[in-house]
């Protein structure tokens, strides 16, 4: 039970990250330094801490929110999120 659970959550922010504001931040650090293993470790723990957070965060709350209203929450806020990018994408193109 405990590998597909690993699996599925590994594979979930490993696609997410691709090509997202962290990797870039971490190519153009990378870029500026010749310490690549520094500028790896420095992104590699920043990412464990925040996922830590929010593991942490979801697991107390699961505690107090029922699971349907979390999913429905998280499910709306994705919503505005995407939402408000293709609300300013179209915005910026229209000028």
């Amino acid at each position: 039970m405990l590998i597909p659970l690993l699996a599925s959550t590994f594979i979930a922010v490993f696609l997410a990250e691709l090509g997202d504001k962290t990797q870039l931040a971490t190519i153009a650090i990378s870029g500026t330094s010749n310490r690549p293993l520094a500028v790896f470790l420095g992104s590699s723990l920043a990412l464990i801490l925040a996922s830590f957070i929010g593991a942490m965060a979801g697991g107390s709350l699961s505690t107090i929110i029922p699971k349907e209203v979390m999913q429905i929450i998280a499910a709306l806020g994705f919503l505005i999120i995407g939402t408000r990018l293709l609300w300013i994408n179209n915005n910026k193109s229209a000028e």
